[in-house]
């Protein structure tokens, strides 16, 4: 995470986004009075949004961390995708 005060981020703005978006930091922009505020690129904002979903629901969740605990012991299985010509 970078910290930068706001007259360096307006000096500096392209090449902290370039920063933000390019290499996926998270700025923090420190203002009088600790009233900070936040960069994130908006991918690193909708990977946070969709954590935020898929772990907001104890049954999602669980079934989740249940998902990772069988892949971790090798209870999983390979399938061969078979293509499917539509038109015929």
């Amino acid at each position: 995470m970078l910290a930068v005060n706001y007259t360096t981020l307006r000096k500096n703005m392209k090449s902290c986004f370039d920063k933000i978006t390019d290499e996926y930091e998270t700025m923090v922009v420190t203002r009088k009075d600790n009233k900070n505020v936040v960069i994130l690129s908006e991918e690193s904002y909708n990977n946070l949004i969709e954590n935020i979903h898929l772990m907001g629901n104890k049954e999602n969740y669980d079934w989740l961390m249940e998902s990772k605990a069988q892949l971790e012991n090798g209870e999983f299985f390979t399938k061969d995708l078979i293509e499917v010509d539509i038109d015929e």
